[in-house]
């Protein structure tokens, strides 16, 4: 189900179309036909109403954040580099943070997304961009030193 979150959170905030976000659904449901939680979400048609499925039977107990996270970084990161105004990319990352569950949003790096974009008010775009990039390479920078 996490990956299924990130889509739905990347769609909330227009990251990600209606059309990718059915096709992760479709090709999840169709690795789980016995799960009723995405047979429901297959045959539902409103999108608030899908999301707020989805938040709300994830079961936080057994939630993997780091697979989570992997796979929100990498969605991000695509949106990132192809995203020419930094505001306009920190005001979608506020965005994201205040969707994202109280029991995500105080986790690292997903905090990250609250007050990265605090540099721009005083015109310190180089901050803002380093702190992205820290959240962005989080999980990369992990296993790099695993590896290492």
């Amino acid at each position: 189900m996490e990956e299924l979150l990130v889509f739905a959170f990347l769609l909330y905030v227009n990251i990600v179309t209606k059309d990718e976000y059915h096709k992760k659904l479709h090709e999840l449901f169709l690795m789980n036909l016995e799960k009723d939680d995405l047979l429901y979400l297959e045959w539902e048609t409103d999108m608030k109403k899908s999301i707020a499925y989805i938040r709300t039977h994830v079961d936080y107990e057994a939630f993997d954040y780091e697979q989570f996270g992997r796979m929100l970084m990498a969605k991000l990161k695509v949106y990132y580099n192809n995203c020419s105004d930094i505001r306009n990319f920190a005001e979608r990352m506020y965005l994201l943070w205040e969707v994202l569950p109280g029991n995500i949003q105080d986790k690292e790096p997903f905090c990250m997304l609250c007050y990265a974009d605090d540099p721009l008010s005083w015109g310190d775009e180089k901050q803002t961009r380093n702190i992205y990039e820290y959240m962005l390479n989080y999980y990369k920078n992990e296993t790099d030193e695993i590896n290492s």
